[in-house]
């Protein structure tokens, strides 16, 4: 069987973990920072895993990982 190709978008965001889960760059930190709170803009640099439900569709699109 030939090799399957790695979606590019999904391989620049999302990372698998060792046990298997999803890391994912959280949301709502690109633009319009300066209304946002210090708290809430240094919460949203930590990295968060997607949900089960995603997480499978992103597995198949990153079928190495």
């Amino acid at each position: 069987m030939s090799k399957l190709k790695s979606h590019s978008g999904s391989k620049k965001r999302f990372k698998i973990t060792a046990t298997g889960k999803v890391k994912r760059r959280q949301g709502y930190k690109n633009h319009i920072l300066t209304k946002k709170s210090t708290k809430r803009k240094r919460n949203l640099r930590k990295a968060a895993l997607a949900s089960d439900a995603n997480a499978a569709t992103i597995k198949q699109m990153l079928p190495y990982a």
